[in-house]
This record gives structure tokens, sequence and C-alpha cells, in this order.
């Protein structure tokens, strides 16, 4: 196995084998409905099985492994280049799980097109994997355009209602943000050029010693087009009506792993090329972050729809994710990043569990709910335990993910840290609130009482999620063992420039590092410094 691990060249056959079996599907008639479905599921597991080898060969010291490099357009300094850090590879798998998980539950749902369908989500499944292993940002554009395809598809063929509008608001909102995003690339080979570099390479970029003004402009553009990926508030406007006229597929993926490309590129990217900037925008960040717990947490004590409830709580569990991303400590950085993983299975889980019931009813007003304890007991169970990890119970994964954000958040800034605990606060009150009104509220319609409880299939697209929950709720080391290494590198390297920075223009650093204060813990407690 060791050998084979070294010589193949696994990531990427992570990322184009689901393009090689949309190929495949491509070939076959529309009217084999039952082997395109099964076809790809079978392909998306086996890409799942392989992203699995890649953690055995994750660095222990935060560098980048599995790298793979070859020259793609070298008269432009462009190259295929790929390779997985611990904080890459939890999102890769991630999203490597979602995606069969996403056509395991739309065998039942999606009746028309069928074909097209489990095509898209093949492609958008090697496009996410591209993302997140990217190491050339010429290759990373081209992978994270090639997400924005597919799931415009889904939402304007297979969504519902107002698809069309939805649809156009996620493609206008995203290629704002990223024509800002290529043209940063472009003036990052520009400015390596007069060094003599003229790369867009990812590890050779980062090296390179940027003015304060240059970081400045280029991390705006960078963060714009993340800070719409996540969303970050005030973006956030385009994420409610894709969420609610999405299908189930298509909104488990956008919750479960779209968001997070945001989220990856900040810490990527934005932290990763630009530290000073990333460093003066912080208090900014984490003010951003605040406000979008907050809000997102009141919108959904006013929501009536079960759908867009879910979808505005997306807002505020990226909001702690922002916060300890910005927070520039290893406990708060770690805990942004196993967040990300918490979110896409809880919330991924329980927009999951709402096509569930709107299939049966097809209506996901929460008056139109009630009782649906007794004739759901299994529903029931499944739906406690995905609302109270999203609520943060201790025991289950969305308790580790903010205790750590929390901690990082109040050591970084203790009044932006005691803030977000109240979103802990409000975010069990509309779970509570929505859990008590679905199964223990008064029956609005008597057909509540004849709902059929869930089938084999629904039951076996749900436990991967709640043994993931409880997994990570009840023995998160392995996770944080292999982010931590990463995200240490990263803070480091963030000292590191500022050092550089203050050492250069003062000749004394104390002050003014204290001033910025930022520190490096380990999570076992103490300083790194």
């Amino acid at each position: 196995m060791k050998e084979f691990l070294a010589g193949a060249p696994i990531l990427s056959i992570v990322v184009f084998l689901p393009l090689a079996g949309a190929a495949i599907m491509a070939l076959i008639p529309s009217d084999r409905t039952r082997f395109h479905r099964w076809f790809a599921l079978w392909v998306s597991v086996a890409t799942f099985l392989l992203a699995l080898l890649l953690l055995p060969g994750v660095s222990s010291f935060g560098e980048f492994s599995h790298q793979e490099r070859y020259l793609w357009i070298p008269q432009l300094g462009i190259n295929y280049h790929l390779g997985v850090d611990g904080i890459s590879v939890v999102l890769l798998l991630l999203s490597a799980l979602l995606v069969p998980i996403s056509i395991l539950a739309s065998f039942r749902e999606i009746k028309k097109r069928q074909k097209e369908f489990y095509i898209l989500l093949l492609i958008m499944g090697a496009a996410l994997a591209g993302t997140f292993s990217s190491l050339d940002l010429v290759l990373f554009y081209v992978f994270w355009e090639g997400v924005l395809i597919p799931m415009y598809l889904l939402i304007g063929i297979w969504g519902s209602g107002r698809r069309i509008y939805a649809a156009m608001k996620f493609v206008l909102y995203t290629v704002v943000g990223s024509f800002l995003m290529l043209v940063a690339i472009i003036g990052l080979y520009v400015y390596s050029s007069h060094y003599g570099v003229g790369t867009f390479d990812f590890l050779r970029l980062r090296e390179i010693s940027l003015p304060g003004n240059l970081q400045t402009w280029f991390f705006l553009a960078f963060g714009l087009a993340f800070a719409i990926k996540v969303p970050i508030f005030p973006f956030h406007t385009w994420l409610p009506d894709a969420h609610t006229e999405a299908p189930t597929a298509g909104s488990v993926l956008l919750a479960g792993v779209l968001l997070k490309m945001g989220t990856y590129g900040l810490i990527r990217f934005s932290i990763g090329l630009f530290p000073e900037a990333a460093v003066r925008f912080a208090p900014l960040m984490m003010g951003l972050g605040v406000i979008g717990i907050i809000y997102g947490a009141l919108v959904c004590v006013a929501q009536r729809d079960l759908k867009r409830l879910v979808a505005y709580s997306s807002v505020a569990h990226m909001g702690f994710v922002v916060l300890g991303l910005f927070a520039f400590n290893v406990q708060g950085e770690v805990g942004a990043v196993i967040q990300m993983v918490n979110h896409g299975v809880s919330t991924g889980a329980l927009f999951l569990l709402v096509g569930m019931l709107y299939a049966r009813r097809h209506t996901r007003e929460l008056g139109a709910f009630g009782g649906l304890a007794q004739p759901m007991p299994v529903y029931f169970n499944f739906f406690l335990i995905v609302m109270l990890s999203s609520v943060g119970l201790p025991a289950l994964n969305g308790f580790v993910g903010e205790f750590l954000i929390l901690m990082g958040g109040i050591q970084a800034d203790w009044l932006l840290g005691g803030i977000a605990v109240f979103g802990v606060v409000l975010a069990a009150v509309y779970l509570l609130y929505m859990f008590k009104q679905v199964f223990f509220g008064p029956c609005a319609n008597p057909a509540n009482r004849q709902l059929r409880d869930l089938s084999l299939r629904e039951v076996a697209v749900l436990v991967p999620l709640v043994l993931i929950i409880f997994w990570i709720g009840l023995f998160p080391r392995p996770c944080l063992r292999v982010i931590e290494p990463a995200v240490k590198s990263t803070v480091q390297r963030v000292q590191q420039h500022i050092y550089r920075t203050y050492e250069s223009s003062t000749g004394s650093i104390g002050g003014s590092l204290l001033a910025l204060d930022i520190r490096a813990y380990s999570l076992e407690g103490g300083s790194e410094n």
C-alpha cells in the first residue's frame, strides 16, 4: 500500500475519476435511468474511498504532501500543481463524502433529465476536489469557476419556484467577486515578474514580500470573492434564495461544501499570501463575522419557512468560522477549520431532513406541521441528533468547533468574542423552537398523522453523517491532529512576516508586535513564541 501511495497520482485520480465517470455516462442513452443513478453513486463512492488514501501521507509539519507538478503553459508560468495539507485534505474529504450522499438522496426526488443531473453532480465533485488541492493560482481559478456552472444549472433546471431568479442572482454575485480575484491573480504575476520569477505558483508567491499598499489591494480583491462565497454579511443576500429554490442535493452541496470554498480561500490565499493586510483587516473581518452570527440568528427566529431558516442559520454558523480565522491563534483557526467540516455535516443533514419532509408534505411552512414525533419516530430521532449538533451540545461535533472558536476569539478580542457567545444562545432558541413546532406542536393538518417514516434508503443517507457527528464530538483529537500542524504553519508564517516588517521599519519589534496581539498557542496549552 505504501508503495502504491508513493507512486500513484492519488490527487489527480480523485479529481478526474468523477469526470471520467461523467464522460462515460454521457455516452449512455438517457432512458437508462437506473444505470445513471447507480453508476454515478458507485463512481462517487470510489472517489471518496480513494480520497481516504490521502490521509496517511498528510504532513505532520504543516507542509504540502501528495504534490504533483507538471508543465501546463510554461510560456506564462502556469503549471498543473496539486497538493494538500491538513486544512485542504479535510475539506476535500468532506466534498468527496457529500457527493455520493447527495446522489443517493436524489434517487426518488429527481424525475426529469436524470442523466444530466447526475453528470452535473460528478462534475461538481471533480471541480470541488480541484479547488481544495490546487497550488497554482490559475488552476485554482479554473476549478473555482468550474463549480459555478453545474450549481447554476442544478438550481435553474431542477429548482423550484423562482429558480431562474435564484440561479441568476447566485451567478451574478459570484462572477463579480471572481472577476476581481482574476485581476489580482494577474497582478501578482506581473509583480513577481519584476523579480524575475513570473509565476502563479502559490508556494513561490507566498515567499515574495509584497509592499503594504499592494497587499491591501490584493487582499481586498481576493477577500471580496471569498466573502461573497462564504457569504459574509452584507454579501449574503444571494444565499437564502439559492438554498430555497435549489433541489435537495444542490442545497446540501451548497451549504456543505461551496460555502467552505470561501473560508478556505480566506485562510489559504488571503491570509497565506497577504499576512500584513490580513492583520490590518482582522478587526473588520472579525466584526463582520460577529454581525453575521447575530444577524443570521435573529432572522432565523423570525423565519417560518424551514428551508430558509436552515439557510439563514448558515450565515450565523459561517460567521463563527470567519471570527476564528481572523483571531490569528491556533485555537481560533483550528476551531474554524473543524467548524467548516461540522457545518458541512450538520447543515447538510438538516437540508436532507427538510427535503425528506418536503417530499411527503410538499410544503416547507413551519405552521403546516406539528405532532410528527408519533408517526415518524425514526425521523424524529435523526432530526433530534442533527438539531442538537447544530446547537453545539457537548459530545456532538458542533461543540468542538464553537468552543475552540470562542476561546480563540476571546483571546484575540474579548468584546467580539463575548458578543459571539450570544449567537450560541440564539441558535438554541430558533432551533429548539423549530423542533418543538414540527414534532410537538398542534397537528395543523390531519395528513401529518399519516406520514410514513424514513425508508431504508433515507436512513442510509443519514447514518454516515450522524456517525461523523458523534465521532468528532466524542473523539475530536484525530481530526484536530490532522488540522493543527497546517494551522500552526499559517499562524507562524503571519508572525514571521510581521516580525520582518516591523524589524525593517523600526528596528524594534517588541511593542508593536504586542500591540498587534498575534500569538500562537498550541491546543495542549502554552505559548509557541
